[in-house]
């Protein structure tokens, strides 16, 4: 797929079709982007699951935080990267080793990495690099 572009359908398809998201590299910091996602993703009626292993076991805007993907309780749909792009692989490779597999990896804004994403659509899931699901979803939905 070409990453440069992605069509208006294609992200609301996303949007529409997601209702689980693990946040990764989710921060308890009210100034930090990762924190502001969330909020703005809850109050859209998103589950969403922080991940960060410095926060394990402690809670951001009343959620667990888990320290990786594999220790989430339920199936994830969609894994939202708040992580630089030299770590989009090993988050790609996490997502990998869950069961079921989740349907979406979605990069956010500055974050990319075109090998990370061809292995995750080897395997049929979908992949968004460089936008924010916050900035799209008014967008595109409301």
């Amino acid at each position: 797929m070409n990453h440069d572009a992605y069509t208006d359908d294609y992200l609301a398809g996303i949007l529409h079709s997601v209702k689980t998201i693990a946040l990764t590299g989710a921060s308890p910091n009210p100034a930090r982007p990762s924190n502001g996602v969330m909020g703005y993703l809850l109050s859209r009626g998103y589950e969403v699951i922080p991940v960060n292993p410095g926060q394990a076991g402690k809670q951001i805007q009343g959620r667990t935080v888990y320290a990786r993907l594999a220790d989430i309780p339920v199936p994830i749909d969609m894994v939202d990267v708040f992580r630089a792009s030299e770590y989009l692989d090993g988050v790609v490779e996490e997502a990998l080793a869950l069961r079921p597999l989740p349907k979406i990896i979605w990069s956010q804004l500055g974050v990319r990495d075109d090998a990370a994403a061809a292995k995750a659509e080897a395997v049929g899931i979908q992949v968004v690099m460089n936008r924010c699901p916050a900035i799209e979803y008014p967008r595109l939905i409301a």
